[in-house]
């Protein structure tokens, strides 16, 4: 564990750092949890995952070898269930949890929250500059068949240069999901000062935040990183100053700078270390600012 000035944060695997906390201690719940897809589960390793790339090939950020597995989706929604379990005994009543996911798995994330006993209340999209289309032909595999030229001529005509349902990614899901209120709306807000939003920004807050992708070579070169004035607009809605924020997956370091900057506390937890120690130095540059 590390204490810097206004973050504390856990070079532990989520589940063991989670029963350092006690209940109803924290405020947000803002976090980018593991996808469970190609080797993206709860022990990933950006390291390994640059091993596949350079062996299979590689799609952007993001190996080739990602097929469609059912039971990617059973994985997650069984391991963010446990997650959310913990979540939701830290969390004070009224208090949120943002959990960004992947389009097509969205909802393993808010069964799991609400399986946990929180209610699903919103989605927001992160409306970003977009990622690589996946789709692919299937053009290599016609004219590896064992017929003649015309033949694959006539298929190749047919298919008509269609491709497989891969459509280039502009967004991911964030579940908005809430712990129980104690009592009213008002009731709760003047007990524990959570369960209501900010909306007055420069116009009405809406569902879709549009930010750009960060350089993910430039930041510690983490696969999944999120842009930190993204992460500032959500703590912003969703908290008030000098609350603490929480971070299961703190990968990066984005959400701990987030609300540094945003003039809240931080708790993160990170099991791998090469993160957790680049996490920690970007908080101490920031947090002495």
């Amino acid at each position: 564990m590390q204490k810097i000035k206004n973050a504390t944060i856990y070079n532990s695997d989520c589940m063991l750092a989670f029963k350092e906390l006690k209940n109803n201690s924290v405020d947000l719940v803002a976090t980018d949890p593991p996808y469970f897809l190609d080797g993206m589960d709860n022990e990933w390793s950006d390291e390994e995952l640059n091993k596949k790339k350079s062996k299979a090939g590689t799609i952007k950020g993001l190996p080739v070898g990602m097929k469609f597995d059912p039971e990617q989706g059973v994985r997650l929604q069984d391991f963010f269930e446990k997650v959310s379990n913990e979540a939701i005994r830290v969390l004070k009543p009224g208090g949120f949890l943002l959990a960004f996911s992947q389009a097509r798995l969205s909802h393993r994330i808010a069964i799991a929250a609400e399986n946990s006993g929180f209610e699903i209340r919103d989605m927001i999209i992160w409306e970003h500059n977009g990622g690589q289309g996946k789709a692919f032909t299937q053009d290599h595999f016609v004219k590896k068949m064992k017929m003649s030229e015309q033949q694959k001529n006539e298929i190749l005509k047919k298919l008509q240069n269609r491709k497989t349902l891969q459509l280039r990614p502009k967004f991911e899901c964030i579940i908005v999901a809430q712990k129980p209120k104690d009592g009213t709306f008002i009731n709760n807000w003047l007990k524990w000062e959570t369960g209501l939003i900010k909306t007055d920004f420069e116009s009405q807050q809406t569902t879709v935040l549009n930010y750009s992708k960060p350089h993910r070579a430039k930041i510690l070169h983490h696969m999944t990183v999120k842009p930190v004035d993204l992460m500032e607009r959500l703590i912003e809605i969703f908290s008030i100053k000098n609350q603490i924020v929480l971070d299961p997956f703190m990968g990066s370091g984005t959400t701990g700078i987030a609300a540094v900057k945003t003039q809240r506390k931080f708790i993160g937890f990170e099991i791998e270390k090469k993160y957790f120690d680049m996490s920690a130095k970007r908080l101490k540059k920031y947090d002495n600012e």
